[in-house]
Order: C-alpha cells, then sequence, then structure tokens
C-alpha cells in the first residue's frame, strides 16, 4: 500500500492522466449534444492539461507542493474552453492545498480535492449541476468520508471518489434536461473522471496508455530504424531555436522551409521560437532564420549516415551525446513577461478566426487579433500575449465566442500594469459592434456600458454544417446537413443553403433590420456570395446590407442584424 505521494508519483500521475484523456478525447467530444462543429470539451481538456504534462516532464519537480504548482500554473496558461478553465480552477485549489508540502497521504490529498471543488464553484458566477463541477464535488465529498476511515492510503482515498463520480456522472442525465433529451452524460464531468483514472492508474504503477500523441520532443526525433535509404528524401534532421529580435510572422518562414524540406514543426513562445525540419540544405534553413532573430542552438544530424550505423549494429552519433537542452525558454518567463509601455488610455483585442475578419477588427481600430473561434478555442497564455503586446492603459478583451469568455476573464488578474476588462460578446457581429461604438475620449465606466449595450442590439444568425447525426430540437439532423442558428438556437435545417438563406432573410430579426451585415467564409465563392446578397436585398428591401469577406471557417455565413 502506498501511504504518501511525492512530487515525482504526482508528477508522474498527471502525465499518466494526460496520455489518459489524449487517448479518450474523442470519445468525450461524441458527448457533445449540440451538433454544430465546436472546440470540443474533450480536445479543449486534453490540450489543457497536456501543458501541465509538458511542464512536469521538463521540469521535474521534487515535491507535491511543487508539482502542484507547476501543474496549475501550466493549466492556467494553457486552459482552453470552459471546460478547460473549470479544470484548471481545479488543480489551482489542489494547489493552494499542498503548497507548502513534500508529501502527502490519503487525508491530504481528500482536503487538497476539496479545496479545487471549492475554487472552481467560487470562480464560476452561476454554477450548474449536473456538469463537471457536481461530479467534482461529490468526488470530494466521498474522499473526505474515505479518507478518515483510511488517513494513510491516497490510493484508496482517490478510488472512492472515482467511485462517487462515477455515480454523479450517471446522474448527470436526470440534471441537465439537455443531456436526459440527448441520452448522454455530461461531457466535461466525463473528462474530470478519466483524469482521476489516469491518475489512480499511475500510482498504482500501472503502464502509460498506448496509442496517445508522443510528448514534443519525443516526435522531433527521426525514427531512424524504420527508414530505408530511398525513403530518406531529406537527408539532414535540423533542429534550432532562434530569439526574436523584432515581432514578425513567422508564416513566410514557415512557407521557405516547406519549400526546402519536411517534416516541418515550429513552436513558439514570447521570446523565440523552435525549429524541426528535415532537409537537404541545413545552412539555407539557418540563414534564413537568422532574418528573425539571432540562432542560439542548433542540432544537425545525417539520417543516411545514421541509418548505415544502425544497419551496421554500430553506435549512432548524435548531437544529443554533446547536448540534450533544446527547450524554448522555460514558463518561468511567463513571470518575467514583457508587456508594452502604455501609449494610450484603450486598447482592444479580438478573437477571431479568417483573414477577412481579423482586417475588418483591425480597420476599427483593435491593437491584437487572435486567431481562434468555434473550433479552436485559444487558451488563456494565447490571449494574455496579446493582452502584453497591447501598448494600453485598458486593453478590452472581445473573445467572440461563449466557449472563450472563461479562458479570458483568466486574464484580469495575470495582467501587468494594465486594467483588463472583457466583454462578454459570444458571436464576432457582437465584438464588431461592441467595438464601433469605443469612444477613446470617454471613461472607462461610459465606454464599458456603451460597449455592453451595443452588444445586446445585434441579432446573429449563422449557417454551418452538421458534425454529427442528432436529434435536436425536434430536428432529425444528419452529418453533413446545413444547420442555420439564430443567437445560437437552432433555426433551421436544409439539404440546400439556398434554402436556408432566404428562410433567414425572411425571419424576423431581418426584416426588423436597418443594417445587416453578411460575413462570408472562406468555403464560399465570391459567385456564391453575391447570390446571397441579391437574395437578402430582395427579401430585405428597407435595410442597408453590407456584404463581406470574413474567411472564416466552419461557418458559411455569420449575418448580423441591427
Amino acid at each position: 500500500m502506498r501511504e504518501c505521494i511525492d512530487g515525482a508519483a504526482f508528477s508522474q500521475a498527471m502525465i499518466h492522466a494526460a496520455a489518459s484523456i489524449s487517448l479518450q478525447k474523442q470519445q468525450i467530444n461524441e458527448l457533445n449534444v449540440f451538433p454544430v462543429p465546436d472546440g470540443d470539451t474533450g480536445t479543449n481538456m486534453s490540450l489543457t492539461i497536456g501543458t501541465a504534462a509538458v511542464e512536469l516532464r521538463r521540469r521535474q519537480p521534487k515535491t507535491v507542493g511543487e508539482a502542484a504548482s507547476v501543474t496549475a500554473s501550466a493549466l492556467l496558461r494553457g486552459a482552453r474552453g470552459n471546460s478547460g478553465v473549470i479544470l484548471s480552477l481545479l488543480f489551482r485549489g489542489f494547489g493552494k492545498a499542498v503548497k507548502d508540502r513534500d508529501t502527502i497521504d490519503g487525508r491530504d490529498l481528500a482536503i487538497a480535492l476539496d479545496f479545487g471543488v471549492a475554487a472552481a464553484y467560487k470562480a464560476v458566477m452561476k454554477p450548474a449541476e449536473g456538469t463537471i463541477l457536481t461530479v467534482s464535488r461529490m468526488a470530494a465529498a466521498k474522499a473526505a468520508a474515505a479518507a478518515r476511515e483510511t488517513p494513510q492510503d491516497p490510493e484508496a482515498v482517490l478510488e472512492a471518489a472515482i467511485r462517487e463520480g462515477e455515480l454523479a456522472l450517471a446522474d448527470t442525465i436526470n440534471q441537465n434536461p439537455v443531456l436526459k433529451k440527448a441520452g448522454v452524460v455530461d461531457a466535461g464531468g466525463k473528462g474530470f473522471l478519466i483524469i482521476l483514472q489516469g491518475m489512480l492508474a499511475s500510482l498504482r504503477g500501472e503502464p502509460m496508455p498506448e496509442g496517445t500523441e508522443e510528448a514534443p520532443q519525443q516526435r522531433e526525433k527521426a525514427d531512424f530504424t524504420a527508414l530505408t535509404d530511398e525513403e530518406i528524401t531529406f537527408a539532414f534532421d535540423t533542429v534550432f531555436i532562434v530569439r526574436k529580435t523584432e515581432e514578425k510572422p513567422l508564416e513566410p518562414f514557415r512557407a521557405y522551409l516547406n519549400s526546402i524540406g519536411d517534416s516541418l514543426v515550429i513552436g513558439e513562445s514570447d521570446e523565440a521560437f523552435k525549429v524541426h525540419v528535415h532537409t537537404n540544405t541545413p545552412g539555407l534553413a539557418l540563414e534564413e532564420a537568422q532574418k528573425y532573430g539571432i540562432l542560439e542552438l542548433a542540432k544537425i544530424e545525417n539520417m543516411r549516415t545514421q541509418r548505415d550505423d544502425l544497419a551496421a549494429g554500430r553506435h549512432v552519433q548524435s548531437t544529443d551525446d554533446l547536448t540534450d537542452d533544446m527547450d524554448l525558454p522555460s514558463p518561468e518567463g511567463a513571470q518575467k513577461r514583457k508587456t508594452a509601455a502604455p501609449e494610450k488610455k484603450y486598447g482592444v483585442v479580438a478573437v477571431a478566426a479568417g483573414a477577412g475578419l481579423a482586417e475588418v477588427f483591425r480597420d476599427l481600430g483593435a491593437d491584437g487579433v487572435i486567431s481562434g473561434g468555434q473550433t479552436m478555442n485559444p487558451s488563456t497564455e494565447d490571449i494574455i500575449r496579446e493582452i502584453d503586446k497591447t501598448p494600453a492603459e485598458i486593453v478590452y478583451v472581445l473573445p467572440n465566442n461563449k466557449n472563450i469568455i472563461m479562458a479570458a476573464e483568466q486574464c484580469i488578474p495575470l495582467a501587468e500594469g494594465k486594467q483588463v476588462v472583457v466583454l462578454p460578446t459570444k458571436t464576432v457581429p457582437q465584438g464588431i459592434s461592441a467595438l464601433m461604438v469605443m469612444d477613446p475620449e470617454a471613461g472607462e465606466a461610459d465606454n464599458t456600458a456603451a460597449m455592453t449595450q451595443a452588444i445586446g442590439n445585434v441579432h446573429t444568425s449563422e449557417i454551418t454544417y452538421a458534425a454529427r447525426d442528432s436529434d435536436f430540437d425536434g430536428f432529425a439532423i444528419k452529418r453533413g446537413d446545413y444547420l442555420a442558428l439564430s443567437e445560437h438556437q437552432l433555426f433551421g435545417t436544409d439539404r440546400k443553403l439556398e434554402k436556408l438563406l432566404r428562410r433567414l432573410a425572411e425571419s424576423q430579426p431581418q426584416q426588423d433590420a436597418e443594417f445587416i451585415n453578411i460575413f462570408y467564409g472562406e468555403d464560399v465563392s465570391d459567385k456564391e456570395a453575391q447570390k446571397a446578397l441579391k437574395l437578402f436585398r430582395d427579401a430585405c428591401p428597407n435595410a442597408e446590407i453590407t456584404l463581406l469577406s470574413g474567411g472564416q471557417p466552419v461557418y458559411y455565413y455569420m449575418i448580423s442584424a441591427e
């Protein structure tokens, strides 16, 4: 029986948990009720806890307090979507409970789980039952009861928490009417239990789940044993780090590297970027890299030579024999961030997917636009990075998606030398309307009130496709059907896009509108968009209608009516 958990054991438990949820994330995703493609719960939770696994591998903390602190910090920065944020809150409270402990026993574990639940409930403005909150609360309560019986047995305490959590998860279908109608349990609660189960499996010495994604540092090493000489098109496995000297987008560099090699991976932090590429001309790759900053470290290995060494049974010479320190700057850098000095009173950071939408926000005065949205929820770290770059005293954040608002709100206490105001914009049109009324001369309270009012004045309709079969709100939906949404509610479905557009144009919000903006997505041709414009002009003769290329993925059309 394990009597205590030390830093190494806790770290390995979290790494095991990350591997477990990575393997099962699609099962969690499939519990999502709404058939619209979105930032699914399993993916968001997997990405969130994955940040902790990477940091724990790198830092190898010695005590539970250190390991829990690393975990909480990484989860906070990496939190994606509402489920990821709540997961980070659960472990933030856990970390506070054990911050000064070298090891923990069963009683300490139960207390830490309870601290986590308290932190999550405190941070969520309107806690809903039948969710991850319910599952975590019931599990923590059972852990406390078990700890009174077996205070020196953390495995028994965690096992009891999981058993109770499974009962609570099964009951979520009865607590949430939407889940009951769909016949599924809560996805976030399921993900949390998978994490606890992964932790218990690790404490019991069970092997890591197979079939999960490898850690980034593992992916970067070529598997030479699997290669023949003929298969090695590009001979040199090239890895290097460049310290940035100016802010430049890496897309041109990425395109260049793809033109001279393959197997390209680029990881980027605020201060540096790390490149892995297979190429026959590593010198050209390094030369081009220096246009973006100062070359710090480089590793170049000839895969053909190494393949020959393996075939001959010889030891493979590797630069890893000389140095294994090829990581990007440590997360401590997140505590020593570079923030732009204020040059004005107000700044704006917006989230949007699509070059056209990003351009609209920039034209209206946004200082930073984060690429993200429905299927790609940015992390808290992504958002705080743009806040840091914004040279303003007060920074407004426009999440433009209901599943990004919580991640944005986590940035408020993290901002250094700036006041952050997160406006609860749930759609891109809401964000645009809010930004249009911002007055650089007004006071913060007046500006916030005006922008909030503008959010309520715009009605958003969207057309997308069904990501899964579903029986939702009386609609029998088949994967691939066109879906029309009106203020996030399902408006209708059809196999023909034009029919849905016409029904939207003839609906009350569009008929009552003075101004209508139609943003068409990356999968809509200019010719098709012009047809949509004509359709709306015919159906809404009293409205001023503007057609804009949004370039957004997933949504064929976003339509704002004011």
